[in-house]
């Protein structure tokens, strides 16, 4: 960690002592625990610490200077009265009194003369602070380097004037204007030497170093302090004596400083990490103490019990806190700018470029006073670059050679955010709640520095969590205490408790800096950190920081804030963190000059010396000569092998097969998620989305500029046949019309852009989906660019798809598509955390939730291969080759590391491939990973006898490398005569693919490709070829792998730029799904099964490495695991097979014979890794010569002091031993046979990597963060700043989880990061307003290569197909019943071309009787005369209830006049549906109407809630506003806009599903309609339909059926005429004119249609007939229009069937039943009444007694209605249930009467219903005679009740002058009385002829009135009553019962 104290005695002691100090506070009893800190500070008021003691000498000679320093003293100046100047001369600042100028500024660049021995410095005047006067001083009074050995006194001359020989520097100051109040001493005002600069001008250089006192380096001190702090300990005795309390304040001052101070030194390092596993990826040795620790520890804001907060004292006048500050200009407030500039680049490692940072203009950093000038050669003698961050308080200026140093913000930045204290922590209240002190920051800083190790970088992100975290627990105890604690007793506790003090601050830091061996290095200055800045860089020049990695300049001032910076001087750490504030532009200008200017050469060179057998080049060019003929040769016979073909024409190896598109459930899961989320867009109440108005969808995919990317976009459109399944293209499909679908964000994507969006504007009803795929893709504002203008593409995705055409098109819905969404989710993102679908979980408490044969790879499985359990990690590290990078990092400062790593890795490749090829010389130039890759990669289509082979991915982000990198491996692989072994791709992210031509055939024949000119064009068709896919682009842009992946070479990734997307998306490419059968059973390495002996070929530890990944039984298993330490395969030569068996190829096991199978695969190799070796690579050679130099060419350097022969001895030995040994599950031995080395029928290397996921490779730094893991197992990446373009929007941010799922991610995102300005959302902020998300915008976030795009492509398909079912509706298609009854009458009363019927013509029509609506298919058949009828037409088994619910029913496309429901929202009927923002004007009204009606013999009240604007279709009386009357128009009305009847709907239980938006349907006419509702559902209507007039029924029908609506709703209306009738009669206007019509219309009314009769034909019989789809209004309008139209009573329609009966069409106009939809004449219809009791078949009841009052019905038969089938309300929303239980039991309708006064179990439904449903299903028990004998009906009289479809019934009205059917050959089965009125009489009734036996039942309302019935009706005359034949409903008495009464005739 880079504080380790072993072999150091005294530590021990150190440690203890901590250990102790701990034990005692967390023992301790007192209300605040004291700190650490406190304890050191323990009576500081009698004590003088031991750096007060050491500091004494020093400050003994400063006393004199500080007391003249008024401006830091509490005390009065000294005062001095200068001499009055000379009378004439000038007097102005910064001029001499001869009136010259001698102000730097103005004279820099003049040339000035400069005796010899004479120096030019800069004089400070009082009055001028930000300028220095130029004066030339004799050298001899000035200092030399160490502040020493000036004369006394004073020569100079006025450089202005050119006056010499000044003697006093008094009169000198005189001269040149200083006008001083104090004594004048040239120690004070001349501060700094002045310097020529390049261009020849006077600069200022470095401070004049007066005394050497002012500065310290802390480094000598702290080092004295801590040796004797060391030694005291010692003599102390047994650790006991030490160990519960704490001493005594008796003790002596040097014993309880000393016992402290070493507490603090070892303890504070270790713990200000508090879970050190989080920083660095290393871990503490104290973890676990500082776990049990933290609450007693960290607390930096307070000090034990001082009473004074000052500094330890010094011998000056008086100290006060409250002093003023110095007037000098370096206590300059920070510049007001300051904060916007920083936080613009926010904490991440800022990508500032290095202009930026430097130099007094650009900077933030810039500050004021003395520059510091630094030192020439500055990066020749240090090797690196030192980077400066700037710190607390002022940075001085720098000038000299600033292209040596680096200056960032970033720790500034980071320092003021971690003092913003969060919202969050407010409520606390500031007294209570401090943030952490500029002191405490430093202190932990220093800390932070001491434990990182020399190999570590330091990171912005582990400062803020140690910040966090100390200002957290420090302030815990606070607030548990202001919680709890009595108020005055807390209230003294902040001011006993002191924070640490700026005096105290040098010394401690440098306490704690003296453990770390130097690597810390602290420099203490008084004045400013220019003094610092010019020691260190003096250190530097003198090589005194060789050790030291970090140096830390504090300026601890007493009377003023600190001034700090931190310089980073490790070789290692400057370069990192120099490099990492480069953009990714500047990096890739950098790396591009330095090749292009030949500095790399020197690399190369130096490359060249380090091969003793001369220049590697050479080497080639010497093999290529020897070896040409026997290499071609041989490896013709291996290459020729892919291209034998067997006699079917087929490549001989089965195993290939490329993936089509087909859907996984996963992605079908997604699809459907993604859909769910669209329907809530539309579904809720902001009409954002109208999905009802769209027909079908269009689509436009947006993708980087990747040409590979691009194509396999359009490879996967193809494929998944969405076009032509979305109707978009037709079956032939041509390439040119997929790519009208995707489009590359380049320069050309505009026009494509273009057309998309004028596509939208023309297709109003199509819904395009714009689809952003890989969307964290350049996310950059395209106002804020930071790259060069000349880059077209930058800012692309926000110019087109942020633009205002898209925001604000209705029929755009943009999805997001990425893996990495963390950039998207700031706090100012335009995507609602509502519309974010994530990809699902495969696992919910351990239960497989998609049944998938994959198994997915990403980047939580690679870790999770890393922890030890597992056999062979997937990702790991090569030490050798990081130590090389950083060796040639040292030798070369000047090149970036980027540069070297990859001419190493290059170089690497090189002497791999070379050393594969036979020269072993050159293993030693390589690494064992390279060596591994490179091996397996050549040997790989070796192996497979068609030559299929692995994929390696060389992952080169800087393009110019890449091209390098390629020229140099090919020239390689030409001279090694491997041109046909392996190809090599140079994958550029702006160009297509580039393969070899025999490589393209050899593709072509694997994916039999007849097409001449096919070449590949993505990386998936590239499956098999062995090849090295040098990938480069800066980022990679969505570009897919194939399944031949093996090795991803991530090394010379750009691992400085931090950022969690950069980090995940370069592993995401090794992102891979392995088929899953491997791992549902954990297998053991090397285990084979006895039944499969051809696996023996395949049981390298590689492909068993996954093996335990997959078992349920590892993933669950508690056991706690630890991360293997063999991932480095240089430090364990297990990690690697090739370091065990360096030329084995991938499919040659290693040759292991050990029973023990429960070893783990490294136990076992270690244990064999002498003696193990390796079958050959080719078949079928045998064990001589040949072989024996085989294996001496590919010899392991396993452990490098093994025989050569000795190898091969052990390899024949196990080799021929190994034949005898049997196939068994415990032992793993080649299965070769007769002493030859035969391959059992080898598996293909390429099946086999698909079967395991890829290895990764990574630099050390980059691995160290990904495999650590915080205290909550998070990933440490998972912590880092997101996205470059985003910033952390407070320091005080809660640590991410473990356990956070996705969507916690989001919302943690969402609150705790904020855009930069360079990003495209940083603009969106609506002040004022709280929702900034675009309503139609989703994001869609997965792992990386999981399938998003079909799960994308999917969800078009069923977003498609869900669209059409929108537009779609089940409506009721069944012919009409009965027509056989119908009398066929060749008379046809009107021409079938008739508009309206003709008045008397229509008279003359008779009245069908029966009923043909299909809903009455199970109703009785109501008879008019002496019928024939087979009994079998009717005989159809009794239908249950829920018959109705399976009616026929057929699916027709919404037309643009139908009714909708609730869901249905368009732009058009926003205002009718009253959801409209702009139309809040819809308070309802609620309105009393009462009126009186003697049937029920009361007054009916009525309420009417009327919105208010629907108001003007009523009367209300002025005063008051009560409402007098609905208004009428009159008969003589013609107008085309609006509707004369209204519309009355009634309806219950369909708030959300009836068909009440009429907008469409009448096609925007003005109408009225008024919903019919019950009271109980008032409110739930009201909420849906707020601009629909209701109509509340009063409570008592709360419980009626639709009888009684229809029933209220005629009476109202007649009423209502009356009421107009006798307003307009006022106005003149005769009553017979007011529009007597209402209509009455169901609520599943949906379409209407019209028959268009043609009959244009020569005679009149010919006509022709279509019919089509037509508005409500147009047929209302129709109808109203017919002439007399006065005189019918009843006006309806058809109900559609898809079969019309063309007799129908013939005859325009019936006189039959009507239903559904009529308009009824109120008016004429005044005495007939609807029943109000009725629940069921109350139209057909109500037909009847308007036909036998003699009215006119009548049937437009040219006209249809469309009826909707809905599942819920209606009917269905009465259910008969038990009254006595609440269980819902079953209760048949035979259970529906019962005998009176019997304990049947009463029911909880209306009598009616129950009588009803009863006869519906029961009535043949009444009526035994009737069933099916239709000739011989039921008579009925004044009513119509359903008996049932096999009894018929014939109807009869009572009523005087009523028209009825001649029953005069009628005889009846039985005779039905239903609560019969007055009108029947005995007489009545003896008209009417019965059979014997006939059946009678009468119906009353109680049993009284059933007597009195009897009675009245002579009924016992001719009918038989037995007691028994009386019964009832299942009512209870409250209930009001109905009474039955049944009898036979006589």
């Amino acid at each position: 960690m880079g504080n380790s104290y072993a072999g150091q005695l005294k530590t021990t002691r150190f440690e203890e002592v901590l250990h102790n100090s701990i034990e005692a506070s967390l023992r301790s009893n007192n209300l605040v625990p004291r700190p650490i800190f406190s304890q050191l500070y323990l009576e500081a008021e009698q004590q003088l610490s031991s750096a007060e003691a050491s500091s004494r000498a020093d400050n003994e000679e400063e006393e004199e200077e500080e007391e003249e320093e008024g401006s830091e003293s509490s005390s009065p100046p000294i005062s001095y009265q200068m001499k009055p100047p000379p009378e004439g001369c000038c007097t102005t600042d910064g001029f001499c009194q001869a009136g010259k100028d001698l102000r730097l500024v103005s004279i820099s660049n003049e040339h000035i003369e400069v005796p010899s021995g004479f120096l030019l410095v800069g004089a400070k005047s009082p009055n001028l602070p930000d300028h220095l006067l130029v004066c030339a001083v004799d050298k001899r009074f000035l200092p030399d380097d160490n502040g020493h050995n000036a004369l006394l006194g004073f020569s100079g001359n006025c450089v202005g004037c050119g006056k010499k020989g000044f003697c006093y520097f008094t009169e000198f100051s005189n001269h040149i204007n200083l006008k001083l109040t104090t004594q004048p001493k040239k120690q004070k005002h001349l501060k700094y030497y002045l310097v020529r600069n390049a261009q020849g001008a006077l600069t200022k250089g470095s401070v004049i170093c007066w005394k050497g006192a002012e500065f310290r380096s802390r480094q000598t001190s702290s080092s004295t302090c801590s040796s004797t702090l060391f030694q005291l300990p010692e003599s102390l005795g047994p650790s006991g004596s030490l160990s519960n309390e704490p001493l005594p304040a008796t003790n002596s001052n040097a014993l309880s400083g000393t016992q402290q101070a070493v507490a603090v030194t070892d303890h504070i390092p270790s713990t200000t990490a508090f879970s050190s596993a989080v920083y660095n990826g290393k871990e503490s040795p104290k973890q676990q103490l500082v776990k049990n620790n933290l609450s007693g520890l960290t607390r930096p804001s307070v000090l034990g019990t001082l009473t004074n907060s000052g500094p330890p004292k010094k011998r000056h006048k008086g100290w006060s806190p409250e002093s003023p500050s110095s007037t000098e200009t370096w206590n300059l407030q920070l510049n007001p700018q300051v904060p916007n500039r920083i936080k613009n680049d926010g904490g991440s490692l800022s990508s500032l470029p290095h202009s930026a940072l430097m130099g007094p203009a650009s900077s933030p950093m810039v500050g004021s006073g003395e520059p510091v000038s630094v030192p020439d050669n500055l990066l020749k003698i240090c090797k690196a670059k030192p980077v400066i961050f700037k710190g607390h308080g002022n940075f001085p200026y720098l000038c000299g050679n600033l292209n040596d140093v680096v200056v960032s913000p970033l720790l500034y930045t980071c320092y003021r955010n971690s003092q913003s204290l969060s919202r969050a922590y407010e409520q606390y209240g500031a007294s209570t709640i401090q943030p952490i002190s500029e002191e405490m920051q430093l202190l932990l800083t220093v800390y932070y520095l001491v434990q990182l190790a020399s190999d570590q970088v330091p990171l912005i992100e582990d400062l803020e969590q140690i910040f966090m975290r100390s200002w957290r627990e420090s302030h815990l105890s606070e607030i548990r205490q202001y919680q709890q604690a009595i108020p005055q007793t807390f209230s003294q506790v902040p001011s006993q408790i002191a924070p640490v003090t700026s005096a105290q601050l040098p010394w401690l830091a440098g306490l704690a800096a003296s453990s770390c061996n130097d690597s810390v290095h602290i420099i203490e200055c008084s004045y400013s950190l220019a003094e610092g800045l010019s020691e260190m860089f003096k250190l530097l020049i003198e090589g005194k920081l060789i050790k030291t990695n970090y140096v830390v300049i504090i300026c601890a001032s007493r009377n003023r804030a600190i001034d700090s910076c931190i310089v980073i001087t490790g070789k290692y750490q400057a370069r990192v963190l120099s490099e990492s504030m480069l953009s990714p532009s500047d990096y890739q200008k950098e790396v591009n000059y330095q090749l292009v200017t030949g500095k790399v050469e020197t690399l190369g060179s130096f490359f060249s010396t380090l091969c003793p057998e001369g220049d590697i080049d050479f080497l080639l060019e010497k093999f290529y000569q020897e070896n040409q003929k026997h290499i071609s040769s041989s490896l013709s016979a291996s290459v020729k092998k892919p291209t034998t073909l067997n006699g079917t024409g087929t490549a001989i190896c089965s195993s290939y097969d490329i993936e089509r598109h087909q859907i996984r459930p996963f992605q079908l899961a997604v699809a459907q998620k993604l859909l769910s989320h669209i329907c809530s867009i539309a579904d809720s109440s902001t009409q954002n989305l109208d999905l009802g108005s769209f027909e079908k969808i269009d689509f436009l995919i947006c993708v980087p500029p990747s040409e590979v990317t691009y194509q396999q976009t359009l490879f996967h459109l193809w494929h998944s046949g969405i076009l032509l399944e979305l109707g978009l293209e037709k079956e032939h499909l041509t390439k040119r019309r997929v790519e009208q679908y995707v489009m590359k964000l380049d320069v050309e994507a505009q026009i494509k852009f273009k057309v998309f969006l004028q596509n939208s504007v023309q297709n109003p009803h199509t819904l395009f989906v714009l689809i952003h795929d890989h969307a964290h893709w350049d996310l950059m504002s395209a106002m804020h660019s930071l790259y060069p203008q000349t880059e077209l593409s930058t800012g692309l995705v926000d110019r087109l798809l942020n633009c205002r055409e898209v925001k604000e098109a209705p029929n755009i819905v943009t999805l997001h598509v990425t893996s990495f969404p963390y950039a998207l989710q700031t706090q100012h993102t335009h995507i609602s955390p509502y519309n974010e679908i994530h990809w699902p979980s495969s696992y919910s408490n351990g239960v497989d939730l998609y049944h998938e044969n994959k198994k997915y790879f990403g980047l939580s499985e690679f870790i999770e291969s890393t922890l030890s359990g597992h056999s062979i990690p997937l990702l790991r590290y090569d030490s050798s080759f990081e130590a090389m990078v950083i060796a040639l990092g040292k030798r070369f400062p000047r090149l970036h590391s980027a540069v070297i790593r990859t001419f190493v890795l290059i170089q690497h490749y090189s002497a791999a491939m070379m050393a594969v090829c036979g020269l072993s010389q050159m293993k030693n130039y390589t690494s064992v990973e390279t060596l591994e890759i490179t091996q397996n990669l050549i040997n790989s289509s070796r192996q497979c006898p068609s030559g299929h082979g692995l994929m390696v991915v060389l992952r080169i982000p800087c393009t110019p490398l890449a091209a390098v990198a390629y020229e140099r491996l090919y020239n390689v692989r030409e001279r090694l005569a491997l041109e046909d072994n392996f190809e090599i791709i140079l994958g550029n992210p702006n160009s297509g693919i580039t393969i070899g031509k025999h490589f393209v055939e050899q593709l072509k024949i694997w994916q039999k490709i007849e097409d001449v000119d096919w070449r590949p064009q993505t990386y998936l068709e590239l499956e098999g070829l062995p090849c090295i896919l040098i990938f480069s682009g800066m980022d990679p842009q969505g570009e897919s792998l194939p399944r031949s992946l093996r090795y991803c070479d991530l090394r010379l990734i750009n691992s400085s730029s931090l950022v969690r997307t950069t980090l995940e998306q370069e592993l995401g490419l090794a992102a891979y799904f392995v088929s899953s059968e491997i791992h549902t059973e954990k297998a053991v390495v090397n285990d084979v099964v006895e039944s499969d002996p051809e696996k023996l070929s395949s049981t390298d530890n590689e492909d068993e490495e996954i093996a335990t990944e997959g078992s349920t039984s590892e993933k669950r298993s508690p056991m706690k695991r630890e991360r293997s330490r063999s991932h480095d395969s240089a430090s364990s030569s297990l990690s690697s097979k090739a370091s065990i068996t360096a030329f084995c190829s991938e499919s040659s096991p290693p040759l292991i014979t050990t029973g023990d199978t429960t070893k783990s695969s490294q136990q076992v190799l270690s244990s064999s890794a002498e003696e193990s070796t390796n079958n050959s690579e080719r078949p079928k050679q045998k064990v001589d010569k040949g072989a024996q130099t085989m294996i001496s060419k590919h010899l392991p350097p396993v452990s490098e002091q093994l025989d050569t022969k000795q190898n091969i001895k052990n390899a024949q030995i196990t080799i021929t031993s190994s034949s005898s040994s049997p196939f068994s599950s415990s032992s793993s031995c080649t299965a070769s046979t007769h002493n030859s080395f035969i391959l059992q029928t080898s598996q293909c290397s390429m099946t086999k990597a698909s079967k395991q996921p890829p290895i990764v490779f990574l630099p050390k730094l980059v691995y160290d963060i990904i495999t650590s893991t915080d205290s909550s197992g998070l990933p440490k990446s998972s912590s880092l700043l997101p996205y470059h373009s985003v910033m952390w929007a407070s320091s005080f941010r809660p640590l991410m989880s473990k356990t956070m799922t996705c969507t916690e991610q989001s919302l943690y995102y969402r609150q705790w990061t904020v855009p930069k300005p360079i990003h495209m959302d940083y603009n969106n902020r609506n002040e004022g307003r709280m929702d900034t998300f675009h309503p139609r915008r989703l994001l869609l976030s997965g792992p990386p290569q999981i399938g998003k795009t079909g799960a994308y492509l999917q969800f078009l398909s069923i977003l498609s197909r869900m669209l059409i079912r929108l537009t779609e509706v089940d409506v009721y298609d069944e012919e009409e019943i009965n027509i056989n009854i119908k009398e066929e009458s060749d008379q046809y009363y009107h021409q079938p071309g008739d508009v309206w019927p003709d008045l008397e013509t229509f008279k003359k029509i008779p009245f069908d009787y029966t009923i043909h609506d299909p809903k009455y298919e199970d109703a009785s058949l109501i008879c008019t005369k002496l019928q024939t009828i087979n009994s079998e037409d009717r005989s159809m088994s009794r239908r249950q209830e829920d018959m109705y619910t399976q009616r026929q029913t057929t699916r027709m496309r919404l037309s643009k006049y139908a009714a909708y429901n609730t869901y249905h929202h368009c732009e058009q009927c926003h205002q009718y549906m009253g959801f409209n923002p702009r139309y809040q004007l819809y308070e309802s009204t609620l309105h009393a109407f009462a009126f009186s009606y003697s049937m029920l013999g009361e007054e009916i009240q009525l309420h009417f809630i009327i919105p208010k604007s629907k108001e003007h279709h009523f009367v209300f009386s002025q005063p008051g506003r009560q409402l007098e009357s609905m208004r009428l128009p009159l008969v003589t009305d013609k107008s085309e806009d609006y509707i004369k009847s209204p519309t009355f709907t009634p309806t219950t239980g369909r708030h959300e599903h009836g068909l009440f938006n009429l907008y469409h349907a009448m096609d925007g006419a003005s109408h009225l309609h008024v919903l019919v509702v019950k009271e109980y559902e008032m409110a739930i209507y009201k909420k849906y339909w707020p601009n629909h007039i209701m109509l509340v029924l009063p409570s008592i029908f709360n419980s009626a059926g639709v009888g009684a609506a229809h029933f209220l709703i005629k009476e109202l209306s007649y009423h209502n005429l009356e009421l107009e009738r006798n307003r307009q009669e006022e106005l003149g206007i005769k009553p017979q004119d007011i529009w007597p019509f209402i209509v009455i219309s169901d609520d599943s009314c949906v379409m209407w249609n019209a028959v268009e009769v043609d009959c244009s034909g020569d005679r009149k019989s010919d006509y022709t007939w279509t019919e089509r789809n037509v508005s409500l209004k147009q047929i209302l309008q129709h109808i109203e229009a017919t002439p007399n139209v006065t005189h019918y009573a009843l006006i309806g329609m058809r109900k559609w069937a898809s079969k019309t009966n063309s007799a129908e069409i013939k005859e325009p106009f019936s006189c039959c039943h009507v239903h559904d939809f009529i308009m009824l004449n109120v008016d004429l219809t005044q005495n007939v009444q609807y029943n109000q009791n009725r629940f069921t078949c109350d139209d057909v009841d109500f037909n009847l007694r308007v036909h036998s009052a003699g009215l006119l019905i009548c049937r437009f038969n040219h006209f249809s209605v469309m009826k909707k089938q809905i599942a819920v309300g209606g009917q269905r929303s009465f259910h008969v249930k038990s009254k006595v239980s609440d269980t819902p039991v079953s209760i048949s309708p035979a259970q529906y009467i019962c005998a009176p006064d019997s304990k049947h179990t009463f029911l909880a439904a209306p009598a009616q219903l129950l009588l009803e449903k009863y006869l519906q299903y029961h009535s043949h028990r009444f009526f035994p005679l009737s069933l099916k004998n239709y000739n011989h009906p039921v008579l009925s009289v004044d009513c119509y009740l359903n008996l049932g479809p096999q009894i018929a019934v014939c109807y009869v009205s009572s009523r005087p002058h009523s028209l009825n059917i001649s029953s005069s050959g009628l005889t009846f089965s039985g005779l039905l009385l239903y609560l019969c009125d007055s009108f029947v009489v005995a007489s009545f009734l003896k008209k009417f002829h019965f059979l014997k036996g006939a059946t009678l039942c009468v119906i009353c309302q109680d049993r009284n009135s059933l007597r009195q019935t009897v009675v009245r009706l002579e009924l016992e005359d001719e009918w038989q009553f037995r007691l028994r034949d009386e019964f009832q409903t299942a009512n209870a008495k409250e209930d009001r019962p109905l009474f039955f009464l049944t009898g036979r005739h006589i």
